[in-house]
């Protein structure tokens, strides 16, 4: 079998709200990419990424002479195609491997008849769990949607979630108010969700000493984890030093290198994989296997997804004998889907790993047309700004602008 071409299309998805975050905000959409990897057999993989608010569309069509030709089943082949680790230093490539790598493993599931999971050691699981994902949010357009920022609008969130998806652990995405309204944020949500587990994620943005001091704040909580307060492996070392609470990244431990130093320093407790950050479905498996033997915490983590790649997520989540926490994914917040059927459905806070050949999921064209004009009318935004501070930008480990309240 050979690919014969990549098609890429970019669409943006509408979210419910514009959802904020320590770098800046989604403003109110998500931008994907979505990767079609056709074969001389018939048989069209898919692939999805994101591009920080804008298109990848160039990137992914400026590897068609890497990759016309080549087997979608030799995958080993195929990630030293793109990411050979010098070439790398010029361009690197990892997440665009990660959506062709996507496509390669539905080609191969599709060609034998068998799930993308079965191709990395079968199913432990087929429910997997998810944590709500709570951020402060901008009004939506018309005003009936978002705009959360007070402790009493963060509960009411957390408890509207809970009732519709079935939710049973809650994280708060942090680092947009000063601190001390965010543990009185994270710490009333924890209080009116009894029995239920909590974590808090400022995406790297607190000094290690301010993470030290948050971090005896809640340690009373039943906290699953505290993760990326502050940037850098060694910030992160001298945390868990002080810290009673087990810490997490999806931020500092994204590759292999940067896995053997976490476990020669024993610099963090748990890691958050991500299908693309670490280059694709395989490669993340293979992170989470090294995981295990060493005996470190283990979940899915969320860079913004549709649902190509949630299947992915899935597929991971399904096979890792050791997950040791609910996924995360802010699939909640989108308000439709480019996938046949619809959005997938939470119940009881888990989601069912797709039934059919490959990654289980399949495009809707009509749906894959519409977002496509909706980009074209939106374009892009810029993910490292806040759509309600202009002249704001962030700066880690050292930020005293924090936003302020509306009311």
């Amino acid at each position: 079998m050979k690919i014969t071409d990549i098609k890429a299309t970019t669409v943006a998805v509408p979210l419910e709200a514009p959802i904020r975050h320590a770098n800046g905000c989604h403003w109110g959409r998500f931008i994907r990419t979505i990767v079609q990897v056709y074969t001389d057999e018939g048989i069209i993989g898919l692939g999805e990424m994101g591009g920080g608010g804008e298109s990848a569309e160039a990137a992914i069509h400026g590897l068609k002479s890497y990759l016309i030709g080549h087997d979608p089943m030799q995958l080993e082949q195929l990630f030293w195609k793109i990411c050979n680790p010098t070439a790398s230093l010029y361009n690197n490539r990892l997440q665009i491997h990660a959506a062709i790598e996507f496509a390669c493993l539905d080609i191969m599931g599709k060609k034998l008849g068998i799930q993308a999971c079965d191709l990395l050691g079968g199913t432990i699981r087929t429910q997997i769990p998810f944590a709500s994902y709570l951020f402060f949010r901008h009004p939506d357009e018309s005003g009936g949607i978002g705009g959360e920022e007070t402790v009493e609008q963060m509960v009411k969130h957390a408890l509207q979630l809970h009732q519709e998806h079935g939710f049973t652990s809650h994280k708060l995405k942090a680092g947009v108010f000063h601190p001390d309204h965010e543990v009185e944020v994270f710490r009333a949500i924890s209080e009116t969700l009894p029995g239920h587990r909590v974590r808090i994620d400022p995406n790297a943005i607190w000094s290690v000493e301010e993470s030290i001091r948050v971090a005896k704040a809640i340690e009373h909580l039943p906290n699953d984890y505290f993760e990326d307060p502050c940037y850098g492996m060694e910030a992160m070392r001298r945390l868990k030093s002080r810290c009673s609470i087990p810490t997490a990244t999806n931020t500092v431990v994204v590759n292999f290198e940067q896995l053997a130093a976490c476990f020669r320093t024993d610099a963090i407790d748990v890691i958050l994989l991500d299908t693309t950050f670490w280059g694709g479905l395989r490669q993340a498996w293979m992170a989470g296997v090294c995981c295990q033997k060493m005996n470190l915490g283990i979940s899915v983590h969320s860079s913004g997804e549709l649902g190509i790649q949630l299947a992915t997520m899935l597929h991971l989540g399904a096979t890792i004998p050791s997950l040791s926490f609910a996924a995360d994914a802010h699939y909640h917040h989108l308000k439709d889907d480019i996938i046949k059927g619809g959005k997938m459905k939470y119940q009881n806070g888990a989601i069912q790993l797709p039934e059919g050949p490959g990654l289980g999921v399949e495009i809707d064209e009509d749906k894959l047309k519409q977002y496509q004009e909706y980009f074209k009318e939106t374009g892009g935004y810029t993910y490292d700004r806040d759509m309600g501070r202009p002249d704001w930008f962030s700066i880690t480990g050292t930020n005293e602008r924090w936003a302020k309240l509306r009311v």
